[in-house]
């Protein structure tokens, strides 16, 4: 009981601070857990059907199987092949501004467990300057104070440091790991289009090749 009630109750203010950001990271980290995996940003199914559509040329059908879908790779698909009358240049130019913001988007919606892995051990050190304040007051207020209580005083301003860190450490793992993650599986789906695009333009030089030398 001691304990619990160091944790939940001896923190002070700033001690509820950092458990309420305690709950928003756990929050965060499910979320990005849920929402950032290959299922859902690179799906196998999506991408394979694709990939067989394109080296039947049947290319409309593969755009139209990607129309509509939210993950990464469809958007990505579709929004490139919106500039196929532009030509190669132009398409790459779109693949690489298109995939630039959704990255980005992605990114931010993990910004804020990098925020909360910083702002939490500034709140614990906070709470810690400000406990050991007290406790030099009170040196000086009482002249010899218990060593006890003196002890106990400090021992309850290291906790909120203790809770900074407890807070901080796996918002910060799982903010890498999930960086790590999005780069991984975005910079698969990016070259998976460029590649797309290159067979599609190799294959219409071949057919104009081959229309060419017909006519011949």
């Amino acid at each position: 009981m001691y304990y619990l009630d160091l944790l939940f109750v001896k923190g002070g203010t700033i001690g509820i601070l950092i458990w309420l950001l305690s709950f928003v990271s756990m929050a965060l980290i499910v979320r990005s857990f849920l929402r950032i995996r290959r299922k859902w940003l690179f799906p196998r199914d999506v991408h394979e059907n694709v990939k067989s559509l394109f080296a039947d040329k049947k290319y409309a059908q593969a755009l139209k199987s990607a129309e509509g879908r939210e993950d990464f790779f469809s958007m990505l698909l579709c929004s490139t092949f919106s500039r196929a009358g532009g030509g190669r240049r132009d398409m790459e130019k779109k693949l690489l501004d298109t995939a630039q913001h959704q990255v980005s988007e992605l990114l931010r919606s993990i910004e804020w467990l990098n925020l909360i892995g910083n702002v939490a051990p500034m709140l614990g050190l906070l709470g810690t300057v400000w406990g050991m304040i007290g406790a030099f007051f009170q040196i000086v207020a009482a002249g010899s104070p218990d060593p006890r209580l003196l002890a106990g005083d400090i021992g309850v301003a290291l906790v909120t440091t203790m809770l900074g860190l407890v807070v901080a450490i796996p918002s910060l793992c799982v903010y890498a790991a999930m960086r790590n993650r999005i780069e991984g599986i975005t910079n698969d789906a990016v070259l998976t289009v460029d590649e797309l695009i290159a067979g599609a333009h190799q294959a219409k030089r071949r057919t104009n090749k081959s229309s060419t030398m017909e006519e011949k």
